[in-house]
């Protein structure tokens, strides 16, 4: 009785943690996994060329490309951005495109999913692909595939013009000079009501230009005194109301604009305006618009005993704003970045 191939130890586990990745259910911790994936492909570059290697290539390109997805949307490490976009392009240079024979509409498809990753781990050892054959009913040319240099010549470069995409994306210079036409007044003058109706239309995308626009904005001086504190909460509420973490080609001038900001302010106020409000999004955006057309928006949830000008523009309530909005930043950084996501 013949016996079903059997797969290296360790290979169900990586199957297991690259999958949970891939799904956006990680059990474990999405960058340092990839950025060992990311050592162990570069690692068999230097290997010589030997049949096996060029299989266990074969299996790393189509595991860098199954993640490269996840890592483009997920992870602002600019280091790991580095290292797969490097390990892609050494992969790219062995391979040959114009050697393809496959007929058209052979090669292995759905790759970017749970299937590309056990496809992937399977490649990388011939106990493995063997396995991997036998599960899935693949016939000799279906397994043969795998290897051709065209196939992976164009996966390898589908995958190098995403995380080249998104490194202009994620570290790159964001251009939101097209808000001034929408935010700026003929007299130069700051709409403030018509920027917080955009954050409130957070499925619009809103949220992170109208913060960073706010942040240029501010760190460029051009602001009246009577639209300062409006200008501020705009930026303020569209750090607090993005809840998975700008990138850092937004959180660099939103922390420039935040470090402005006296920190160790004092007062004898007993409470502020903001910190009156309720926190929900839209008694925020009520409290704002009624601060700035109270004519055309008389409901506001700041009490009137808090609804003084000086009180709105108290040194105190711009440090305590500062300082969450700085700790929501720092929270990006954990949550998606690690320590290396500026450099």
């Amino acid at each position: 009785m013949e016996t079903t191939p059997a797969l290296p130890a360790h290979h169900p586990q990586l199957i297991s943690d690259l999958s949970g990745i891939v799904s956006d259910y990680p059990y474990v911790d999405p960058e340092s996994t990839l950025a060992l994936l990311a050592d162990d492909a570069a690692a068999s570059l230097d290997s010589n060329g030997t049949p096996e290697v060029r299989q266990e290539r074969a299996g790393y390109a189509v595991l860098l490309y199954a993640t490269c997805w996840y890592l483009s949307a997920r992870i602002f490490s600019k280091s790991l951005f580095t290292s797969y976009t490097a390990v892609l392009e050494g992969f790219r240079s062995t391979l040959d495109p114009a050697s393809c024979t496959c007929p058209a509409g052979s090669h292995p498809v759905d790759l970017d999913s749970e299937y590309g990753i056990e496809a992937g781990v399977s490649m990388l050892t011939a106990a493995g692909r063997a396995a991997f054959a036998e599960d899935s009913g693949l016939k000799d040319d279906d397994l043969a595939a795998f290897d051709c240099e065209g196939f992976l010549a164009d996966l390898v470069d589908r995958a190098v013009n995403r995380m080249r995409e998104a490194d202009r994306e994620i570290f790159g210079a964001i251009d939101v000079s097209p808000l001034d036409a929408r935010f700026v007044r003929d007299d130069g003058g700051l709409d403030v009501v018509a920027m917080q109706e955009a954050i409130r239309r957070s499925w619009e995308d809103n949220t992170g230009p109208v913060a960073l626009w706010s942040a240029r904005r501010w760190l460029s001086g051009q602001v009246r005194d009577e639209e300062r504190i409006g200008l501020f909460l705009c930026m303020w509420m569209g750090i607090d109301q993005t809840y998975e973490g700008l990138p850092p080609s937004y959180a660099r001038d939103l922390a420039a604009a935040l470090a402005t900001i006296d920190l160790d302010a004092s007062c004898e106020h007993p409470q502020h305006p903001w910190s009156a409000a309720d926190s929900t999004t839209d008694d925020r955006y009520r409290a704002v618009v009624h601060l700035y057309a109270p004519e055309d928006h008389p409901g506001t949830p700041v009490p009137t005993r808090l609804s003084a000008r000086e009180l709105w523009e108290c040194p105190v309530q711009y440090a305590e704003l500062a300082r969450t909005g700085l700790e929501d930043l720092d929270d990006w950084r954990v949550m998606r970045g690690g320590e290396d996501w500026e450099d």
